[in-house]
């Protein structure tokens, strides 16, 4: 049986295609996230960017997903999929899952997502007992790539950054407060863009104001997700996404500040799922 395992951010896609023979192999798309895609927006990208990478049409489907925690949002995924794939066996998972079996096994422990987004959960070491709330880019997701970019261009926009990182900005990007407000406002994808700044952050992490920056982000995470939890410092703390991966140094620094005992801190989650859905009976 051919499977297709996807493990989706708003930003990006990682697919694993599992051949009958356990081979794996990969693709890549735009991230999905049904709080900001209809069921017809998403199966047009998958359309355009997943199916000309395929050979083969797989028998079953399991999608882990950027909110895709409640049924109704489920279903618009699921919608989209069989739209590419037709009535094929498909699974929707959240993709606080998907960290938490990459992250973790079969160990409990505190998993967590900094990717253009963020979230926490606590897992047991079979489901997910406690999960933080996650209200978006808008009402959350602190220490997320959209979280550090909205507070460098609103930093930006009020001539709050060092001289020296404002004519930064300038050189690297060219934007005037029309294109800024522009694409926040009114273009698709907000979030995208506002997370697309963590490369200019990354560029430039050693400035104290960065540093800061980073800092107080990652410590906000901290305090309004992992210490919301029952018991959390009994548990060791796992981070996955790009965030997370590429400021492992800064993390790791806050954590220990925290104290908080980190473990894994995995750049995506998709090769322990791959190997998850190749070896499961």
């Amino acid at each position: 049986m051919m499977k297709l395992i996807a493990d989706s951010g708003s930003t990006k896609t990682d697919w694993r295609i599992i051949s009958p023979s356990k081979e794996i192999s990969q693709a890549r798309s735009l991230g999905i996230n049904p709080y900001y895609q209809s069921a017809v927006e998403i199966a047009k990208e998958l359309k355009e960017s997943l199916l000309p990478q395929l050979d083969e049409q797989p028998e079953e489907i399991y999608f882990y997903g950027a909110g895709c925690s409640a049924e109704a949002t489920k279903q618009i995924v699921k919608e989209a999929l069989q739209d590419c794939f037709g009535s094929i066996s498909i699974h929707i998972h959240h993709d606080m899952l998907a960290a938490a079996h990459a992250l973790c096994g079969h160990e409990a422990g505190i998993a967590c997502i900094l990717g253009t987004g963020s979230n926490a959960c606590v897992f047991d070491g079979t489901q997910i007992i406690e999960q933080a709330p996650a209200p978006g880019y808008i009402l959350g997701d602190e220490g997320g790539g959209a979280y550090l970019g909205k507070v460098l261009l609103s930093d930006y926009l009020h001539k709050l950054l060092p001289n020296d990182l404002h004519q930064a900005f300038d050189k690297r990007y060219g934007l005037s407060r029309e294109d800024i407000l522009q694409k926040v406002y009114k273009e698709p994808y907000p979030n995208r863009f506002l997370a697309s700044f963590s490369r200019f952050l990354f560029h430039h992490q050693s400035h104290p104001y960065v540093y800061r920056l980073l800092y107080t982000a990652f410590q906000a995470f901290i305090e309004r997700n992992i210490k919301q939890f029952d018991n959390y410092s009994q548990y060791k703390v796992h981070f996955t996404g790009s965030v997370a991966f590429y400021y492992s140094n800064i993390l790791r620094q806050v954590c220990n500040d925290q104290g908080l005992v980190i473990k894994n801190i995995l750049e995506s989650p998709i090769a322990g799922l791959a190997l998850f859905h190749t070896y499961e009976e």
